[in-house]
């Protein structure tokens, strides 16, 4: 009999653990990334500042399923499904046949219909945008240290995170343990501890899916850091290093030359290229509506995992949140479904069983909610160090994280402060706030 034929798309954390757990199958996987690494998304917040260097948290691909003979690693792009005829076409033109199909492409920034502000404020979801964020807001130091005129100082020194998730908040508190700390002493002409951070959020609180507590939590942290949150805040503009944004009936402008994004996001392009080839439903932000089982409806070969699914056949009907676990688990679920398939036998729906969330602010400060019990502080930074670097791929990248970490702890000091390149230092003095006929956004 021929062998099956398993192919993955993406590497990142459902893909590469259905990969993994098909490992001895009688079948022939191919796994196919546009890269050639897995990336440890959950922390490159610490590659844009300075923590980490980018292949701390990155491990090839090949090299981490090296040992599996079963299994081929190409690199190349999807440009379109036909989940009829079970054909994935690559970009360049090649054609590859499948038995099933897991598709764990993830997603990307979402500016809520203003992409253009994506030029002013960058968002973090690969090294590229890591790297990006690590220049300009070091560059911004820099470029403060020999401005002579105090009001263009003050833009360069002013850093504004929109999204109060755990991105935005932990984006927010590593800047803050930037200025406050690391780089304290290190200029001669500017006081880095008067950098003004601001977080945006457009909820009542920060890190909303939180319990309340752990969120009023994580407010004291910030401000302990310097960050001022300001919530209930809908961003209206962005444009020329200028943020404008809309708090109760004050409509406020504010000169920044750092703004990140870290408010939304969207669905990768095969989403909507497997609505038009399989007829799948998207959500709002262009995810995938899958059944109980992962599978796209009518097309029981075919599946969608991670960040691009939208499962909702939860006991409380609420669709998975996209974070790492769940991609985690549902890459592991669909390797063992394709095995029971492949000898005849029934396995239960997929069910995800949540143990909590987890958040870090800084040295010593995170939050943990793991649903038993919420910790705070030194406790629940203790658990976020330890399964973070649990989680990392390679070996080599937990020893080398776990000594960074270290070294940072006892000294402050960051590595990775590096600018590879020249970012344009213009700050734009704004005219009065006033009224815009930009859609307004929250998170």
């Amino acid at each position: 009999m021929t062998q099956k034929h398993i192919v993955i798309i993406g590497g990142g954390f459902g893909g590469l653990y259905a990969a993994q757990k098909l490992q001895g199958i009688d079948a022939r996987i191919t796994l196919i990334d546009k890269r050639n690494f897995h990336l440890f998304q959950p922390l490159l917040y610490q590659v844009a500042t300075g923590m980490l260097s980018p292949a701390d948290i990155a491990s090839p691909l090949r090299g981490v399923l090296a040992n599996q003979k079963n299994t081929t690693v190409l690199m190349g792009e999807i440009t379109d499904i036909d989940p009829n005829t079970k054909k994935i076409y690559v970009s360049g033109g090649e054609e590859i046949v499948y038995d099933y199909a897991i598709v764990a492409t993830g997603v990307s920034h979402h500016y809520f219909g203003n992409d253009h502000w994506s030029e002013w404020a960058p968002g973090l979801k690969t090294v590229e945008d890591a790297i990006n964020m690590r220049r300009r807001i070091l560059d911004a130091f820099e470029s403060a240290e020999k401005e002579p005129d105090p009001v263009k100082r003050k833009a360069l020194l002013t850093f504004v995170v929109v999204g109060g998730g755990p991105t935005g908040v932990e984006l927010a508190g590593a800047i803050g343990e930037l200025a406050n700390h690391t780089l304290h002493n290190e200029f001669s002409n500017i006081n880095t501890t008067e950098a003004q951070i601001l977080l945006l959020e457009g909820f009542e609180r920060i890190l909303p899916p939180y319990a309340p507590d752990l969120s009023a939590s994580a407010t004291d942290a910030l401000t302990k850091l310097g960050v001022t949150v300001k919530t209930a805040t809908i961003v209206t503009n962005i444009q020329d290093h200028v943020v404008t944004f809309r708090c109760g009936d004050r409509l406020e402008s504010v000169p920044a030359q750092t703004i990140l994004w870290a408010a939304g996001v969207k669905a990768s392009a095969l989403g909507e290229i497997l609505a038009k080839q399989a007829g799948a439903n998207l959500d709002r932000v262009g995810r995938v509506m899958v059944e109980p089982d992962l599978s796209i409806a009518n097309y029981p070969h075919l599946f969608v995992i991670g960040d691009l699914a939208h499962y909702a056949h939860q006991e409380d009907g609420k669709p998975l949140p996209g974070v790492a676990p769940v991609a985690m688990y549902q890459g592991e679920y669909v390797a063992k479904l394709i095995k029971a398939q492949l000898q005849n036998q029934p396995l239960p729906k997929f069910r995800y069983i949540d143990r909590g969330s987890l958040a870090v602010i800084g040295r010593n400060a995170a939050v943990v909610d793991l649903r038993f019990m919420k910790l705070t502080g030194l406790p629940a930074w203790l658990i976020w160090t330890f399964l973070h670097i649990l989680y990392l791929v390679e070996f080599d990248n937990q020893l080398v994280v776990m000594v960074q970490w270290g070294f940072n702890y006892f000294t402050r000091k960051r590595g990775a402060r590096i600018i590879t390149s020249k970012y344009s230092q213009q700050v734009a003095i704004p005219e009065p706030a006033k009224e815009l006929v930009t859609p307004a956004i929250g998170r």
